[in-house]
């Protein structure tokens, strides 16, 4: 069973969602993939880890950089975990794109290639929104291209963090 608790952000509801122990899912209210991964099972619960996301999340959207990361379990794919950790590695305030994701995928497979429409089909998927960040991921030109709760919410994100698009 996995467990649901709301969050009313500046950009509209949450949904987080913890196997009891470990944040497993953020998602904004009509994302895409909304709740994708969860167990069918769900019930409404505050639990300590939804005290900790929400903290995390009041600090990030008062234009913060929280110096925390909440305990997570990433569910997916061997290939979407690791490059969901590559997300965790992008500062506050940055950006990476999609093609340095692929390379960096690439070297780590000992691989002459990656696809970045691959890469982006996994971040695309992300189940942790925000605190894993795939807000921070842009087009090869530096362009705003895809982001699963709008690129409007995008923009917003990278205004917050100081990056100006």
């Amino acid at each position: 069973m996995d467990y649901i608790h709301y969050y009313q952000s500046p950009l509209g509801r949450i949904m987080l969602a913890s196997d009891g122990l470990f944040l497993v899912g953020l998602w904004f209210d009509r994302q895409k993939y909304y709740a994708d991964g969860l167990s069918k099972e769900t019930k409404e619960k505050n639990l300590p880890i939804f005290d900790t996301a929400s903290r995390w999340l009041a600090i990030y959207f008062a234009g913060g950089m929280p110096e925390f990361t909440p305990p997570i379990s990433m569910r997916g794919s061997d290939f979407r975990k690791a490059v969901w950790e590559i997300l965790l590695t992008i500062p506050y305030g940055k950006t990476m794109t999609y093609g340095e994701i692929a390379r960096q995928m690439a070297r780590s497979k000992e691989l002459p290639a990656m696809s970045a429409q691959a890469v982006g089909g996994a971040v695309g998927h992300n189940p942790i929104s925000l605190i894993v960040p795939c807000h921070r991921v842009v087009g090869t030109n530096g362009s705003l291209t895809g982001y699963a709760g709008g690129l409007e919410k995008k923009k917003y994100l990278l205004s917050l963090e100081g990056m100006d698009f």
